[in-house]
């Protein structure tokens, strides 16, 4: 019962403190998963985030599933889906009540605005998590690239070129890049 507790009061901060969608719940989601509740390896965590991220429907939606599934089965599942969605829904409500009444005022354009930066490095900030894992798996930077995982930063780099010289669908670029993993790894 008190693991349940746990899941629904983490996601529901999670789902409270997440503005600016579900990359930018990322590093809330690493946090609560990983640092303060260890249920979660980074690598595990990693995992999770690609899988939620390729599956259809929010980002923090579906890694509030997979964790709950991992960590207490379908009803921690349901609670952590729960727990992520329910701020949500009474923010939003409030929030469009509040805006239809006020929306002329100078003040609530001014806070829209300011939470922009915020919400853009979030999402870097999970970026460069990821991309850092990826990259040495370990969560910090090491002192030089000599312990890069050259294989990942190549596949990033020819991703990233194929993404913004032909603007492909990154769909597909996702799925050539898990068929280069799967054969490279496979390899060595």
């Amino acid at each position: 019962m008190m693991l349940y507790l746990e899941l629904f009061w983490s996601f529901f901060q999670i789902g409270l403190f997440s503005i600016g969608g579900g990359y930018a719940a990322m590093p809330l989601i690493q946090h609560q998963v990983v640092d303060a509740h260890p249920w979660l390896t980074m690598t595990q965590f990693a995992d999770i985030m690609t899988i939620a991220e390729m599956t259809p429907g929010p980002i923090a939606i579906n890694s509030a599933t997979f964790v709950g599934i991992r960590v207490a089965g379908l009803p921690g599942a349901i609670i952590a889906t729960l727990g992520c969605i329910l701020p949500s829904c009474i923010i939003v409500m409030t929030l469009a009540y509040i805006y239809y009444r006020f929306r002329s005022l100078t003040i609530v354009q001014g806070a829209l605005a300011g939470l922009r930066p915020a919400v853009v490095a979030m999402i870097a900030s999970a970026g460069i998590s990821l991309i850092i894992l990826s990259f040495y798996e370990q969560r910090t930077l090491p002192k030089d690239w000599s312990d890069a995982n050259y294989v990942s930063v190549i596949i990033f780099g020819a991703g990233l070129l194929i993404l913004r010289k032909w603007k492909l669908n990154p769909i597909y670029v996702m799925a050539g890049a898990g068929v280069c993993g799967i054969l490279v790894y496979s390899v060595i």
